[in-house]
């Protein structure tokens, strides 16, 4: 059974930065296709970014292009999401999932949630 808890989330001003990590237990971490969804509150939940098993390819929605990087390290079974210049609308719960079907931006492809992490941009 795979476990994933999601972490480095805060509160930090519009033009900052935070690193976001996901960390996983159980399965095989380096098979899996991992992604990043975030939740707004009164929204749905929306894809930020994904990640093939290797690291190797790297995929992202529109609205965090050129401001979040994706990554991994199959060694520690980690995913990270480095986000730089934060809006207002950048705030919302990040949570990290496995892919299992095949739209990695598709929330019902998704298995294995963490928790979540709230991320809070002030202006």
């Amino acid at each position: 059974q795979v476990q994933l808890v999601e972490s480095g989330g805060g509160l930090v001003q519009a033009g900052g930065s935070l690193r976001l990590s996901c960390a996983a237990s159980g399965g095989t971490f380096s098979r899996y296709f991992m992604g990043w969804f975030r939740q707004a509150p009164g929204k749905e939940r929306e894809f930020v970014a994904a990640i093939s098993w290797n690291g190797g390819n790297t995929y992202y929605a529109d609205f965090v292009k050129d401001r979040f990087t994706i990554s991994r390290d199959n060694a520690k079974k980690m995913v990270y999401v480095q986000m730089n210049s934060l809006k207002t609308e950048d705030t919302a719960v990040y949570y990290c999932g496995v892919v299992v079907g095949g739209n990695y931006r598709d929330t019902t492809t998704y298995a294995h949630w963490g928790q979540g992490t709230q991320v809070t941009v002030s202006s």
